[in-house]
Parts: structure tokens; C-alpha cells; sequence
């Protein structure tokens, strides 16, 4: 790890400890006692378990994605996602996208540039329905909420979200059309920076390929939805545990809410980050701060702790060990570097 990396690493921890302490430093220890004293396990087990069902729906929306380039089994592409939840839980800089990455080209033969802008794609698509959950949810509960921070959401994502949805199915119909904006963009560039920029540019037309099939692009739509729907019953199952009288409109709001906090820079899982946010929403909502806030634990716990185990066992099948995480990059380079002439893009 570099210099600068360390520093990056240092800052996300920092980032991390402060969140940490704007969620816990108010927390009176009788009333966080007497909320877990009165949890169902059994809603905690379930929600666990459900969570799988939304990665296998995620690894297909990846197959929806990779279609035009190779098909891959549903039970393959499960594994390398769950490694990647995995890397991004215990590794920072998302090593754990770069390692499955590296392994679909190992495993499957997809290059290394492909894979990578696949994976770009995804997060886009993962954008647009997290904007979606909030601005649908807002709309739906706006009565309940009696936060003006998350009122004030609505106003700012509404338009952004419109004007992404429109570039970015008008570059999905028009592949070419990213090209001719580089070409006129980087006309001022020095040759190298311009012929980079292009090439990648490239990369990403050859990606959205993905979509110049009806049924390829309508299942990459309908499995972003789904998946992070399941993620939302996983939230919403949970709150059973705290009796809460959580709406499903409400977990849906905090699974948008949540997901686009992890923008924040911290450290990896997103620990603190991610307790301020949901208890922010949930005592929006009139829900207790002690119990918001244990249960922002419970359901981080739920959403972490199974895909990372699972995670690391799939990482073991693959003949690899902690080590290939922090290594992620420097196997990505030494992949991309053998990449034969051969293998598919």
C-alpha cells in the first residue's frame, strides 16, 4: 500500500470514528438494554437468510449485463458477487468489484476492460434506483416525515434523477453518441490524455452493447429494481424484531438513503456512516432514537456479516486467501497484462 493510500485509509477510518460517535455518544445504556431485552431473534434469522435471495437476483442482472459478451451460469456469477460484498466489507478502495473483476476474466475469459465497465454500468443502474426509493418513497410519506433535511432531498434528487434517467438510456439507444462528445471535448488534450479518454469512452459504448437488446435491457432494468426491493423486505422483516410499525415505503427510504451515503469516503463496510443515516430517517418518522439506533446496528449486522463469511468461503473454493484482496489491483494489472489477443471482449 502506497503513502497516499494510507492517508486515504486513515481519513475513512476517521471518517468512520466520527459518525460512530454521533450515533452512540447520546446513548443511555439502561434503554439500549432493555430494547435488546425485548428483540425477536426469529425476524433477525429470517431477514439473514432473505438477504441471499436479493444477491442471486443481483449476480443475474450481472448475467443480463455480460450477455453480449459471454453467457455465464447463474451459480458462477453468484459466487464472484458474493466475493466482491466480501472485499468491499473488509478491504477499502472496493477491492472486492477489482477481485471479481479479476476473477470473471480468470474464471470465464472476459477481459479485463469489459468486466470493468460491466461493472461501472451496475453502479449507474444501482444510482438510478436508489434516487428512485427516495424519490418515490418521499412522495408516498412525505406526511410521516418530519424531517425538512430529508424533505429537502426530494427538491434536490427529483431533477438530477430526471436528467440522469434521460442521458443515460439516451447513450443506451444512442451508443455512438458518447463518442462524438469526447471526440469534441478532449479536441484541446494532449494526444496521450485525448487517445485515454477515448479508448475509454470506447469501453463504455462496447458496455452498453448490453442494452441494444430489448429482453437484455428490460431484465438488467427489472432485476436492479428487484434486488434492491429484497434488500428492502430484508429491512422491513428486521423491524419485526423491534415491533417498530415500520412501513414498507419506509424501508424502501432507508435502503436509498443508506446505499447513497455510502458515497461518503469511510471506512470499508461503511460503519457509522451507515448508523447515523438510518437512525436519521427513522427518528424523521417518530420512531425512538435508542430504538433507531439499535436497530441500525442489528440490520448493518445482518446486511454484513452473512455475504461476508459466504464470501470468504467462495473465496477459499477459488484457491485464494485474504492476501488476493489486498492484492486486488496488482492482480488486475497482472491480468490485463497476459490478457491473449483471444479472449473475449
Amino acid at each position: 500500500m502506497t503513502r497516499n493510500q494510507r492517508l486515504l485509509v486513515a481519513a475513512g477510518l476517521l471518517i468512520s470514528v466520527v459518525f460512530l460517535w454521533i450515533a452512540f455518544n447520546d446513548l443511555n445504556p439502561t434503554l439500549v438494554l432493555e430494547t435488546l431485552h425485548g428483540v425477536n431473534l426469529i425476524p433477525i434469522v429470517i431477514g439473514a437468510v432473505w438477504f441471499f435471495a436479493s444477491l442471486v437476483v443481483i449476480a443475474a442482472r450481472w448475467g443480463y449485463l455480460l450477455r453480449s459478451t459471454k453467457a455465464i451460469p447463474l451459480g458462477k456469477l453468484s459466487e464472484l458477487v458474493s466475493i466482491g460484498y466480501m472485499g468491499n466489507n473488509v478491504y477499502p478502495f472496493r477491492a472486492g468489484e477489482v477481485l471479481r473483476i479479476v476473477l470473471l476474466q480468470r474464471n470465464h475469459g472476459v477481459a479485463i476492460a469489459r468486466a470493468t465497465t460491466v461493472v461501472v454500468i451496475e453502479r449507474v443502474f444501482d444510482g438510478l434506483v436508489m434516487l428512485t426509493f427516495i424519490i418515490v418513497a418521499l412522495a408516498v410519506s412525505a406526511r410521516d416525515i418530519v424531517s425538512p433535511e430529508i424533505n429537502t432531498m426530494l427538491n434536490v434528487a427529483a431533477p438530477l434523477f430526471v436528467l440522469l434517467l434521460i442521458a443515460f438510456f439516451v447513450m443506451a439507444a444512442r451508443p455512438a453518441l458518447p463518442r462524438r462528445l469526447a471526440e469534441t471535448m478532449t479536441k484541446i488534450l494532449p494526444e496521450k490524455l485525448r487517445n485515454l479518454l477515448l479508448n475509454l469512452t470506447d469501453e463504455v459504448i462496447a458496455g452498453l452493447e448490453a442494452f441494444r437488446t430489448p429482453a437484455d435491457l428490460f431484465g438488467a432494468i427489472l432485476t436492479s429494481y428487484a434486488s434492491w426491493l429484497l434488500g428492502a423486505t430484508v429491512y422491513w422483516i428486521v423491524s419485526l424484531a423491534f415491533d417498530m410499525n415500520m412501513s414498507f415505503g419506509i424501508a424502501v427510504l432507508l435502503v436509498g438513503v443508506v446505499n447513497l451515503a455510502g458515497l461518503i469516503p469511510a471506512s470499508p463496510g461503511q460503519f457509522g456512516v451507515w448508523e447515523v443515516f438510518t437512525r436519521l430517517v427513522l427518528v424523521a418518522v417518530g420512531i425512538p432514537e435508542t430504538t433507531a439506533t439499535v436497530y441500525a446496528i442489528t440490520i448493518h449486522l445482518v446486511i454484513w456479516l452473512p455475504v461476508t463469511v459466504l464470501g470468504f468461503f467462495f473465496l477459499l473454493r477459488q484457491g485464494l486467501g485474504l492476501s488476493a484482496i489486498a492484492k486486488a489491483r496488482e492482480l488486475e494489472q497482472r491480468a490485463a497484462a497476459e490478457t491473449p489477443q483471444h479472449i473475449v471482449t
